[in-house]
């Protein structure tokens, strides 16, 4: 079972990182992509624009945003089997995220939700 974790991307890179998913839509500010480390970048998989505009991190808005960013994904099983496909092999791997909030950010709910699909 492959062991997931979350992870701020400014943060540096580990060897308990496992493989290094980035999943927001836009490249980190600032950051080099050799300093990253990313093993893949999944845009794929990040909330639309505007949700992602809607909820600007207010942690008000944490509930209806996972909600909504759930309902995104359900829409989206083509790119959530992709994922799942990619992370399954893994024996560690970390999601990888910009926001400052380390607490509500897409990545902390993209690990809930996969955790419905047998990641923990």
């Amino acid at each position: 079972m492959t062991q997931l974790t979350v992870k701020r991307v400014y943060l540096p890179a580990s060897n308990d990182d496992g493989w290094r998913v980035l999943v927001d839509r836009l490249w980190p500010r600032g950051l080099a992509k050799a300093v990253a480390r990313i093993d893949h970048w999944d845009k794929a998989i990040a909330p639309s624009d505007e949700l992602r505009h809607w909820f600007g991190h207010e942690p008000g808005k944490w509930v209806e945003f996972q909600h909504r960013y759930f309902a995104e994904l359900d829409e989206q099983p083509t790119a959530v089997q992709a994922l799942l496909a990619e992370l399954k092999p893994q024996h560690r791997a970390c999601l990888l995220f910009a926001a400052k909030d380390q607490a509500h950010n897409n990545a902390v709910a993209l690990r809930a939700y996969l955790a419905r699909h047998g990641l923990r």
